[in-house]
């Protein structure tokens, strides 16, 4: 139970910070009792509890833009000022979710199975790591969410399926593409957070059921992972309001720099046997 709540402290950490929380599960992993891989499911149940997070820290602009989506959409509404704009954020939600849930579909085996190679990890962490950095140092900001066009929401949604692969990380890889398309750090923020929460939901709820049909035996029982699941919810719920004010006045070069470290640290680890692949 003991491993199963620090990897919950870890996710909720991680899951929001441009520093991949699937890697940091794969690695901690490694150094816990059988040096076992706690699996691409633990982790998609435990974002659950880091995507309620998202849920309730951003509760009333969800619920503006679903009474909007719905209004425009099922009522059929016209819509104007505010309440449009509310409505396009949710149509951009769903187009920029497309691409990671195609994908995600297609090649679950792939993910699941041959995409968790701590050697694959640290290669993506130094290289995301400096694709953040030029994305950040780089590039304008000068665009707002009211500027997100459908390309846009497209492109943000291909960014965010590459953190299928663990090392990438969803919000480092959004956070980038956001900062190359020239929006401010606090935009491409906020869009990452709600860009995440279908995909997230759904790939959690869906690993929930195959847990709870499966006889396969996991690293950590339902219970557990639950427990973690909670934990993370309540450390995410931190993060979230400490990065948006950090983001607000502050770079992501430490982040940067953490990602490369770790990166590197990984490959010497690997290098010299202390830990396998």
């Amino acid at each position: 139970m003991f491993e199963a709540i620090f990897l919950g402290i870890v996710q909720g950490l991680t899951e929001f910070l441009p520093i991949s929380s699937s890697a940091h599960i794969r690695i901690f992993g490694e150094f816990m009792d059988g040096a076992n891989d706690p699996g691409a499911r633990f982790t998609a149940i435990t974002q659950i509890g880091t995507e309620l997070a998202v849920l309730i820290y951003f509760r009333k602009d969800i619920a503006a833009i679903l009474r909007s989506w719905f209004a425009q959409v099922i009522q059929r509404q016209q819509l104007i000022g505010e309440t449009k704009s509310q409505a396009r954020m949710g149509w951009l939600i769903i187009v920029g979710s497309i691409p990671i849930v195609v994908l995600g579909y297609l090649g679950s085996d792939l993910i699941e199975n041959n995409l968790r190679s701590l050697w694959l990890i640290a290669t993506t962490l130094i290289v995301f790591g400096v694709i953040l950095g030029l994305a950040d140092t780089y590039g304008k900001r000068v665009r707002t969410l009211d500027e997100l066009s459908n390309r846009h929401g497209l492109l943000y949604g291909a960014a965010q399926a590459l953190a299928l692969m663990p090392g990438v990380s969803r919000s480092g890889a959004t956070i980038a593409m956001g900062r190359i398309l020239g929006y401010k750090r606090e935009a491409a923020l906020r869009y990452s957070f709600l860009l995440a929460l279908p995909a997230v939901f759904g790939s959690g709820f869906y690993q929930l059921q195959s847990a709870l049909s499966s006889d396969e035996s996991n690293v950590f029982t339902l219970g557990e992972t639950a427990a973690a699941t909670g934990v993370a919810f309540v450390i995410g719920y931190l993060v979230i309001a400490w990065l948006l004010k950090f983001v607000s006045t502050k770079s992501f070069m430490p982040f940067i720099i953490y990602r490369i470290a770790l990166g590197t640290l990984l490959l010497i680890l690997l290098g010299t046997g202390v830990i396998s692949a």
